[in-house]
Order: structure tokens, then C-alpha cells, then sequence
């Protein structure tokens, strides 16, 4: 029997997990297929909406921002209420993993290289934390792990001008690990409370005996983002117990705990309406009719196998992610070919300046109002087939800090269109 579906989503990141959840909405009966594992876990877990226009910032309202970009920007293209519908699903999926949704203002969240980044959703974990909380905060990381340094994000979080006293040290772990071990097994240590190398107490005591003789009458402390998994909540309440200090979590670089958490719940709230999903095969091709989508073929082991719907969403991300690719003689969108406009001489692609206004930032499909990739003359490529996502053009979301924004935005209004269309 053929594989058929009134929704089928192409790709598995948090673009498609929304496009998906906004058409299992209409109760239509949704597909998800993806080739590879989410780039979730290579994010830091914010879920940033627009934070800088034109390199200007930080803005304090996305919202009021958004009168400052492009006409052809995605949210120009979805409006404000596309925005807010965006963060309304990823607020109801999320629940209470997430703290942000109380306000429409950017929070000012310090970060792994000491940045402190405008973002509009952030984990409960990390609230603690914010800059705008005038609370002395100690910075702790761990000898052996390269990739927090807290005395750099101390300094980096003073330099920013925020309201408090900062002061970072480092301080061995109580159990050792491997030198190439991951931040999982960290998380896993203090779930789990196994004991310390020592074996006299378990790991979540020695660590907070080990910190609290580095107080100086810090209110705060922060920790890389590793601080348990499964009994998050439990570990933190335990140290900000032992150490009479409020404990938070700063967002860290790849591989992201907070960031594969995030990639569980979404996968959990698609498990929860209904959502089929299929992974681990890329999809190579596709059949239409008159204008029309058919099918999707996915390779499965040589095999090309045909999924088919009524209405189709591309979430497969941009340059990074692989939805749109690129060679030295032209920029492509592989699934469906869709036409991606760019500079026909390569060197125009670029600017000289490393954080300058690159045009392949902006690289991307080109989408009507109804989010359908269209044409070189602007009619669209097929009239059930929408774009969500990094895989859509028109913004430099690395430079505004908008990449989540836009990929819920262009999905709430992908996915509830096809939906309702289907």
C-alpha cells in the first residue's frame, strides 16, 4: 500500500517540528520525514527572535524591531502575527521547560564566551542567571573541559555593563572522566548522585563543598550547562541548597545539552498529536502533476520509496543545515529544485569584513504570501508546496539573532496553511 498522508514535513529540525505541529492543529494527519539528526543539539537551546537590525542592538522589542527590516524579509512576509502564533506553538510544546513567554521583551541571557545574548525564550534553568538581576554572581567551570573558561565569561559578562559584580573560577569535578568525555556523562554523574572518587559522598555534595569555599558572598552561581538531565530540577535545588546560593545554567556551544533537551520535548509533543515520523533517509527527488506535488521520494537503502500528500512543507534549513547547497558556479535548493537568486559572480556572494553583510547569509528560497517557493518570474514552483525555515531567504539570521524566530514564524504560517488547504 502506498505511504499517504494530508501533511508530509521534509526535514527534522525545529522548523519542521513546528510545521508539523501547526498542521496536526486543523486534524489532518501529518508526516515528518527527516534524513539526518537535528542540528537542535549543535544550538545553545535559546530560542532568540530578533535581537539586532543592520548590526544595530541589542534591541530591547523584537516586535517594534521588526518596522526596521527588509520588505522581503520572512517576517515581513508573516507579520507579527505569524511571529506571535510561532511562539504560541512552541510555547504550548514546551510547557514549563521554558521561561519568557510572560513578556514580549528580548531577556539579556549570558552565554558560554561570555556574550550576552538578546533572546525571547530561554530554559527555566537558565532564568536565574539573567543580566538584568542585579545579583553578584560567581562563574564555575570545571578543569579538564576546554570549552568554558569563567574567567573570560566573567570578564566578557562585566564588560557588557550589567548591574553586578562578576568573578569566574575553576575547580576540578569530583569524579574523573575521560579527557573526550561528554557533557551527557557530567549530567549523568549528578542525576544519578554517583559517588565521588573519594566515596565518601556523592558527586552533587563534594561539588557544592568544593564551590562554597570559592564564595566571596556571591548571590549567584553559574555552571556550564550540564548540571543533570533527567533530574535537572532536583540537582539544582540540591546545590542552591548546599551552597545558600541561587544556581543557574549558561548556555554552552556544541554539543548542547540544552539543546538536545529541547530536541526531546519537540520530538515528545509531536509523538503527542499524532505526528507519524520517519528518519534516516534523505529525500532525493519528487513527482508532480499539473503543477502539483505528488510524492516525495526517499532513499532507503538504494530504494526509492514514494511518500504522498496532499500538501508538502521544506524545513530542510539553509547553508548550514544542507536545504540549500552551493558549488562555485550557482546556489540550489536540492529537493525540489526550487529557484534560490544570488549573485551570478562568486566574489559578490561576500563581503571583505568577517561579520560584515554577506549576501549568502541571505541565501534562500523566495516565498509569496502564502509561503509557496516561487520563480524567477515570482509564480509559484508548485501550489501545495510551502518553505519554513532556514531553507527561506531573505534574512541574515546569524547577525540579527533571529534564526529560531524565523524558523517558528514561517512554520506556524506553513504548516496551518497546508493544513488547512490539505
Amino acid at each position: 500500500m502506498p505511504i499517504r498522508d494530508d501533511v508530509l514535513v521534509v526535514g527534522g529540525g525545529l522548523a519542521a517540528a513546528t510545521s508539523a505541529l501547526a498542521a496536526a492543529e486543523t486534524g489532518k494527519s501529518v508526516r515528518v520525514v527527516a534524513h539526518k539528526k537535528s542540528t537542535l543539539r549543535q544550538a545553545s537551546g535559546l530560542i532568540d527572535v530578533l535581537g539586532y537590525v543592520e548590526g544595530e542592538g541589542p534591541r530591547a522589542d523584537p516586535y517594534a524591531a521588526m518596522a526596521d527590516l527588509p520588505a522581503d524579509h520572512p517576517y515581513r512576509v508573516v507579520g507579527e502575527e505569524g511571529v506571535r502564533e510561532g511562539l504560541r506553538l512552541f510555547d504550548e510544546a514546551v510547557g514549563g521547560m521554558y521561561a519568557g513567554g510572560h513578556t514580549d521583551a528580548n531577556a539579556l541571557v549570558p552565554t558560554y564566551g561570555g556574550t550576552v545574548k538578546p533572546t525571547a525564550r530561554y530554559p527555566a534553568s537558565v532564568e536565574p542567571g539573567l543580566a538584568s538581576v542585579a545579583e553578584d554572581t560567581l562563574f564555575v567551570g570545571f578543569e579538564g573541559t576546554t570549552d568554558f573558561a569563567p574567567r573570560v565569561v566573567a570578564d566578557h559578562v562585566a564588560a557588557a555593563g550589567v548591574p553586578f559584580e562578576t568573578r569566574g573560577v575553576r575547580v576540578p569535578f569530583p569524579k574523573a572522566f575521560r579527557d573526550d568525555a561528554r557533557v551527557t556523562r557530567f549530567a549523568k554523574a549528578l542525576d544519578e548522585d554517583e559517588s565521588a572518587d573519594d566515596r565518601s559522598v556523592g558527586v552533587r555534595r563534594a561539588l557544592a563543598e568544593t564551590v562554597k569555599d570559592r564564595l566571596d558572598g556571591e548571590d549567584r552561581v553559574g555552571f556550564p550547562a550540564m548540571l543533570g538531565d533527567a533530574h535537572d530540577d532536583e540537582v539544582r535545588a540540591e546545590l542552591s541548597d548546599r551552597l545558600g546560593a541561587t544556581v543557574f545554567e549558561v548556555p554552552t556551544g556544541p554539543p548542547s545539552l540544552l539543546g538536545l533537551k529541547l530536541e526531546d520535548r519537540l520530538f515528545d509533543a509531536l509523538d503527542e498529536a499524532g505526528v507519524r515520523i520517519a528518519t534516516g533517509n534523505p529525500a532525493v527527488g519528487y513527482e508532480s502533476d499539473d503543477g502539483e506535488i505528488e510524492a516525495v521520494y526517499v532513499d532507503r537503502q538504494g530504494k526509492r520509496v514514494p511518500y504522498h500528500a496532499e500538501q508538502f512543507v521544506l524545513a530542510t534549513g539553509g547553508l548550514v543545515g544542507k536545504g540549500i547547497d552551493s558549488d562555485r558556479e550557482s546556489v540550489t535548493e536540492p529537493v525540489f529544485d526550487c529557484h534560490v537568486p544570488h549573485p551570478d559572480d562568486r566574489y559578490d556572494w561576500s563581503e571583505s569584513a568577517a561579520f560584515g553583510d554577506h549576501a549568502f547569509a541571505r541565501f534562500g528560497v523566495v516565498p509569496d504570501e502564502e509561503l509557496r517557493p516561487t520563480t524567477a518570474g515570482g509564480e509559484p514552483h508548485f501550489s501545495n508546496l510551502r518553505a519554513a525555515g532556514g531553507v527561506v531567504g531573505g534574512a541574515d539570521v546569524a547577525r540579527e539573532h533571529s534564526a529560531s524566530g524565523v524558523s517558528l514564524a514561517t512554520a506556524a504560517v506553513a504548516g496551518g496553511r497546508a493544513g488547512e488547504e490539505a
